[in-house]
Order: C-alpha cells, then structure tokens, then sequence
C-alpha cells in the first residue's frame, strides 16, 4: 500500500476557482488534547459524493473516532457538496460542531479527493485540500485526510497513514506459529511477511517505514535479519558468538542495537550497517538487553538486571554514563523513546499483573496506563500520542490494544486475531 511522494500530491485550494466559499479562518473550534476532562468533539463526515466517496468517509470516521478524541456522528444520509456553502442550520441541528465534506473524481485515471472542514457554529472553512493518487490507493487518501483533520483540529501531527509489524501467532500451545505480519495502522491490508518455519521475533522498523529488523530463532540459534518491504530482500547482520536478540534501528537507519546472550550473561552491542562493524556498548556480569535510542540518537534506554531485578537505564549512545531511571515497585522491562523525546514507555511486572507506563527520560513523572493479566511490548504512534501494545487474558489469545498517553482511551485495535509484539511505523513518505 505504498504510495510515493510523486503518486500522492497535496494542493490547497482555498481560491482555486471555488466562488462563493470564504477563505480559511481562524478555527473557532479546537481539541485540547492536554485537558483531563476531554470530551470528543462532534463531528460528522457525510459520504462523500462519487465512487469510493462512501468508503473514503467511512474510512476517515473510524481513524478520528478511534483516536478518542471525535466522535462521529451519524448525518441522517443528509450530503453536502464540496462546491457550496453548507446550510450550517442543519448541521448544528444534528449537534455536529464541525462537519468535513469531500467529492471523488477520476480525472485522467487518476483519483481526485477535494474535501473542505467547516466550524458549524462560526459557519468559517477551517481546511481545505485536494489530493490526487492512484485509485487503488484510495484508502491511503483516507489516511492523508483523516491526518489533516486531526492536525488542524488539535493542533499535532496525525499518525494514521502508518503501519504496524507484529507477531501473529496461531495454533494450540504445543504447535504455535509465530509469523512476522505488517498492515495499516487501522487494520486493513494485513499480509504476511515471513511463513512460519521459523520463529520471527522482535519487529521493529526503520526511519524510513521501509525496512524492518527482526530476529529469527531456529533449532540451531538465532539471526537478526534486515528485511525490505518495498523489494522483499533479506540479508542477515551475520554471525556472532552466542544469541542474539531485540534489535531495533537508530534513528537514521544507519546502526542497529542488539543484544548478544553468551555464558548466561548479555550485552549491548551496536552495529554500524554501512561497514558492518559491531562494537560493545556495556560490560557488565548483569542481564542488559532492549535497546533503544532516543529520538536524536544521542542516547540509548535499555533494561538490565544489574540492580538485582530487571530496571530502566538509560546511557550514552557510546556505552558510557549508564545510570537507572526506574525506582518503582516490580520489574521493568521493554523501555522504549518516544518519537518527540519526551517519555520512555515500559512494561511493568508488579502485583501479579502487567502495566504499560511512562515516565520522563530522567525517570520522573511515572504514571501506570494499563493493567491486566498480561500487559507488554509498547510501541509509539508517529505523533507521540498513542500507544500500541499486547495484552493476553488468562487463557486467552494475545491481541492488539491502544491507549492514549493519559491512560484515558484504552481500545481494543482493529485486528481480531492472535498478535502480539507490535512495532509502529513512521509516517509514510
């Protein structure tokens, strides 16, 4: 479902030929994504008018209904056209606060998707662009969309036009299937990626949201494999000493952090991809292991045991000044940066449970998001706002859930089948 910068284009067409309606203004509305008490603000997304126009709106309802913070109502069949000024009487009478109308061409071949976003109440255009791709890729228009809402309207960057790689897991106990799987953020598109001879372990993607790096665990050892999307090509990081595991890309794509289990005992280690060397980055008799930079790549969280339990560190990207950031009851394990900088999220073992948490990089300001039988393997959306994570009930399957970085909206993903491990991409290029 990739679509190159060339194939999806973005035009503003505030006084593009389009009489009669007034030019963006200042937004009367907007959603305080920082207020404890938020209430979704109601918006309604009629279908769009032309092919696919029904699909594309439904598309863009789901993404902004998800994220908790809209909530969609429905429009009666009522329609708007993109060419005019709505009636705002009506809308307001439906109680929706801003509406979002739109109209499909095929022009050439190509879909043409114009949409404008309109305060019901100040009856002002708040937005208004046209983007032009292909006609398979409509669901990605939906996404483009759904993310220019969502940033004119809160004021931070969306992050629908995203995937997700994860671990899907099917069969009974004694003969599981763990299989490497990648689909769009809201579900649609799954495939697979690797077919389940081989335990695939760890998925995590690169800056570009075009490769992923992955361990591989076979009967004889494992492999931490680099694996590109765009033409399917697989190379291994080559052979160490001992197990490796949990790899995971710096932020330019240009190292890879592991960890390599020798003796009972593990270690960081980095690896630069473009001379294929590999340097140590702790020495210690503990168990270190998770790796992941911070956003600028000047430093690396990773969990270690060298405290007597499993804890968060945090250390120079060249190895030195680890020091522990954790000091709450339980186990920590799994740390990973958020894209801004500004929290680590976690799993945490305490009271015959499992959390996902954050906290600041220097450890303070901890806060629990979940709890359950089985809660772990944080992953950030590309804004920094949400979380994807596994979470297993007694018994159960594992399967994807969301929750936003308040602990207030936790949802169950749109994915219904056994996963777990998941890694969030960046947003697509």
């Amino acid at each position: 479902m990739r679509m190159s910068a060339a194939a999806l284009l973005i035009a503003c067409l505030v006084l593009a030929g389009l009489s009669g309606v007034p030019a963006p203004a200042r937004a009367e509305i907007e959603v305080d994504v920082n207020r404890g008490d938020i209430r979704p603000l109601p918006l309604s997304i009629p279908d769009f008018s032309g092919d696919r126009g029904g699909d594309i709106a439904r598309v863009i309802s789901d993404n902004l209904g998800r994220s908790g913070l809209f909530a969609p109502i429905d429009s009666g069949g009522r329609t708007a056209e993109v060419s005019t000024e709505p009636d705002f009487a009506v809308w307001k009478s439906l109680g929706a606060q801003a509406l979002l109308n739109g109209q499909v061409n095929l022009v050439d071949g190509r879909l043409q998707v114009d949409f404008r976003l309109w305060d019901t109440f100040a009856g002002q255009q708040l937005l208004g662009l046209q983007f032009t791709s292909t006609p398979e890729n409509w669901r990605r228009v939906a996404h483009k969309i759904s993310d220019a809402v969502y940033e004119r309207l809160t004021g931070e960057k969306g992050y629908f036009d995203s995937r997700v790689v994860f671990v899907s897991e099917s069969g009974g106990r004694l003969n599981r299937t763990l299989r490497l799987a990648v689909m769009d953020q809201d579900g649609a598109n799954p495939s697979y990626l690797t077919d389940g001879s081989e335990i695939a372990l760890s998925p995590r993607f690169s800056a570009s949201s075009q490769e992923i790096t992955y361990m591989s665990l076979r009967p004889s050892g494992s492999t931490v494999y680099l694996l590109n999307l765009e033409t399917g090509r697989r190379e291994s990081l080559g052979q160490f000493q001992g197990m490796v595991f949990a790899p995971r890309f710096s932020p330019d794509g240009a190292q890879v952090a592991f960890a390599v289990e020798r003796n009972g005992n593990s270690d960081i280690w980095v690896m630069n991809l473009i001379n294929r060397q590999s340097r140590r980055l702790t020495s210690d008799p503990a168990i270190d292991t998770s790796p992941a930079f911070s956003p600028d790549g000047s430093k690396v969280v990773f969990n270690s045991d060298r405290g007597g339990s499993p804890q968060i560190y945090v250390m120079d990207a060249s190895g030195g000044g680890a020091r522990r950031i954790s000091f709450g009851e339980g186990r920590y394990t799994s740390p990973v940066w958020s894209p801004n900088g500004d929290h680590i999220a976690f799993t945490r073992q305490s009271g015959g449970k499992f959390h996902i948490g954050v906290m600041r990089p220097d450890g303070s300001d901890e806060r629990t998001l979940t709890s359950s039988y089985m809660d772990e393997g944080p992953t950030w959306a590309p804004n920094s706002r949400v979380l994807l994570f596994s979470r297993q009930e007694a018994g159960g399957e594992p399967r994807l859930w969301t929750v936003d970085v308040t602990g207030r909206i936790l949802k169950p993903a749109p994915y219904s089948s056994g996963a777990s491990d998941p890694a969030w991409s960046p947003l697509i290029n």
